[in-house]
């Protein structure tokens, strides 16, 4: 062979290894190189699209500490703020008598759970009850005033702290969280679940067998919601999945409020879709409604990735999870193109999308049974107890709470 032949050779040799040498190809395959060149610009685009998220991944994982739920210890830190305010001059029966026009009065005496007669939702109260009732006898003597609106009741802009515990609060809140209702009775009630959600352990029994049934490689490649219209901040989700049904499928339904079309944005109300049908789906949306949303706990165990929109709403639970963790954050003021692009961040990106699902739904799962729930209505009145400046006597105007049978 000739010294011009092997220069050639040569100069051919470098050629290919030069081009496909980020891409690993064989060099007696250059049209695989070729391929697998585009393929790379295309993830080199993709990467500089998304780089804001991967980034808050990255800063996400490298401050990730997994919480120690012994002895409730992932939930310990709201119970601490939550308290703080009280902490240097205690709670002192005047404190009590001025909250008591702002929810349902309670008092545990010897072991024994009394209730005002009057209870604005008796579901709720009896969801409540639920817990208090089993909680009674380990506990020292104690005034309690609980909401059971769905608003929080003491604002940091009108007045001190008051001592009353709701559900859900912002940061503008001094309320003190306390596990919801809805743990057991008392949740939403639609069609599908005429006495409300409730009955978290069962639940998660039916949730984890949907999710089961439907693996992430076969559930539908799209986001999903179904609610009413409860909030506006819904509205670019729904006009979103008008436009772009085959990336996501987002429906108003009806709610007890609805009059007409005009309530669901022009538009027919959909059906209600069972929380076990959720599980179809890879992506699905989580909402407030008027306060924090009741099926947050719920869409995680579908093992789908939960984009949640919003951080001011929170229940007791809420700061635990991590966002690009345990789910995706979404701002409640996202437009219909930052939507669309987090979307297909999670669908472009399938691998980091179940990783986020495996994490948010085995928080879920081993973080908040219902023995969890249980322990932090304990340990919140244990140490709310010993913040009282006073003695509690029996109020002899209200009622004994007795518990009833219920499987």
């Amino acid at each position: 062979m000739n010294t011009l032949v092997l220069s050639y050779i040569f100069l051919i040799t470098i050629f290919w290894v030069v081009y496909c040498e980020e891409q690993y190809c064989p060099i007696d395959n250059p049209e695989d190189c070729i391929e697998k060149k585009e393929d790379n610009i295309y993830k080199k685009d993709l990467n500089k699209q998304y780089i804001k998220y991967y980034n808050a991944i990255e800063e996400a994982q490298k401050n990730y500490k997994i919480c120690n739920n012994t002895n409730n210890g992932c939930y310990k830190d709201i119970i601490i703020n939550d308290l703080k305010p009280f902490k240097k001059k205690g709670i002192s029966k005047d404190l009590i008598n001025i909250a008591k026009t702002r929810g349902t009065v309670y008092q545990i005496i010897q072991g024994k759970l009394y209730r005002q007669k009057d209870c604005m939702f008796p579901s709720r109260c009896s969801g409540i009850e639920h817990f208090l009732l089993k909680l009674a006898p380990g506990l020292t003597d104690m005034d309690l005033v609980i909401n059971v609106r769905d608003y929080p009741q003491s604002s940091k802009h009108f007045g001190g702290p008051l001592p009353i515990f709701s559900f859900s609060k912002t940061p503008e809140y001094y309320d003190i969280t306390y596990p919801a209702w809805a743990f057991w009775e008392g949740g939403p009630a639609i069609s599908l679940y005429p006495r409300g959600l409730g009955r978290w352990d069962e639940h998660r029994v039916s949730l984890d067998k949907a999710s089961k049934n439907t693996l992430w490689e076969e559930k539908e490649n799209k986001a999903f919601f179904r609610g009413s219209r409860t909030s506006s901040e819904r509205d670019n989700l729904i006009l979103l999945s008008r436009k772009k049904p085959n990336l996501v499928d987002a429906q108003y339904t009806k709610n007890q409020a609805w009059k007409s079309n005009e309530d669901t944005l022009y538009a027919t109300p959909a059906s209600e879709v069972s929380l076990e049908a959720h599980c179809k789906y890879k992506y699905l949306f989580n909402y407030r409604g008027v306060a924090a949303s009741f099926r947050h706990k719920h869409l995680f165990l579908c093992r789908s990735l939960v984009f949640h929109v919003g951080d001011e709403w929170t229940e007791f639970y809420y700061n635990a999870m991590i966002p690009w963790i345990h789910y995706i954050p979404v701002s409640k003021d996202a437009n219909q193109t930052v939507l669309g692009e987090l979307i297909q961040f999670a669908i472009d990106n399938d691998e980091t999308s179940k990783k986020i699902a495996d994490r948010g739904r085995d928080f879920i799962w081993n973080n908040l049974k219902l023995s969890d729930v249980t322990q932090s209505w304990k340990n919140l009145l244990k140490k709310y107890s010993k913040l009282l400046t006073y003695k509690t006597t029996l109020d002899k105007s209200l009622i004994k709470v007795e518990g009833k049978e219920r499987s």
